[in-house]
């Protein structure tokens, strides 16, 4: 599930909003008060920049972002990749995936970044009912 969405325009960078979207999570906890950072952030290469890495270590947050080809610090023999985490990035490439599923969401009908955003929400909300509320489960 999807743990915090943000709405940017088209011709924006993902990476520009890393940040705030990281200090909108919240992570539901068995006992307590939800945690707010993750563990781990796994990300893509167009995530790799110093500033985010940065961010991530003086935030506790191990980054599973490769390298890019032309970054120093990739044949640098400190640094290690945990090739077993970034395997896993296969599940936000499917909670896309089932977002775009949802025609409406898939298409852009809405014009407005609020209602879109809405519309985006209720997405998600109709698939934590599916599977809350599934047979197979």
């Amino acid at each position: 599930m999807p743990l915090n969405v943000e709405l940017t325009a088209g011709q924006t960078h993902d990476s520009t909003c890393f940040e705030s979207v990281f200090d909108g999570i919240s992570i539901a906890q068995p006992v307590g008060r939800p945690r707010t950072r993750p563990k781990r952030a796994t990300a893509d290469k167009a995530y790799g920049c110093r500033r985010i890495r940065d961010w991530l270590a003086d935030h506790g947050i191990t980054a599973v972002i490769p390298h890019k080809e032309n970054e120093l610090a990739r044949n640098d023999g400190r640094v290690k990749f945990d090739k077993e985490s970034y395997r896993r990035r296969s599940i936000i490439e499917n909670v896309i995936g089932w977002l775009k599923e949802c025609r409406r969401v898939g298409t852009r009908f809405e014009k407005l970044a609020i209602n879109f955003l809405a519309m985006l929400q209720l997405a998600m909300i109709q698939n934590c009912l599916k599977i809350a509320f599934s047979d197979r489960a």
